[in-house]
């Protein structure tokens, strides 16, 4: 299985890992059966996602998605994250083998997760605004 350089640099050096204190907004997607579980915490001042931190439980691809991910939010408007798909991730990460697009999916929904809390937290059905999550295909 080959990785770009870019996978490999953000699996050797990710971006944003941990947790945020008194975060806005926290999402976790994934389960223990497939083998990866990304955690999103995301910081929201006036709509900007002013800081973003993620844990991730799973191989090296789920580590590089989750980091280019908070990497392609952090700094952006709510309306910007929720329009990140997972093929702008695997983009950024100059492509990804077939087997591991699922951890892709899995970085756009942790954030779709995270903004679905959000909403819910301010009393906002998350629903119109966010979408359907929907389940990591990989995974059942």
């Amino acid at each position: 299985m080959q990785y770009s350089e870019k996978v490999m640099e953000h699996f050797a050096n990710p971006r944003n890992v941990g947790e945020i204190e008194n975060a806005d907004a926290i999402g976790e997607v994934g389960n223990a059966k497939c083998g990866d579980i990304m955690k999103m915490y995301l910081k929201i001042d006036n709509g900007i996602i002013s800081d973003v931190k993620f844990k991730t439980f799973g191989c090296g691809a789920a580590v590089a998605t989750s980091s280019m991910a908070t990497e392609l939010i952090k700094g952006k408007p709510i309306e910007d994250a929720l329009k990140l798909t997972n093929n702008a991730v695997v983009e950024a990460l100059d492509g990804l083998p077939a087997v591991k697009i699922h951890c892709s999916v899995l970085a756009e929904q942790a954030i779709k997760s995270a903004l679905w809390n959000y909403y819910e937290k301010q009393g906002i059905d998350p629903k119109p605004i966010v979408g359907e999550i929907g389940e990591c295909e990989h995974c059942h």
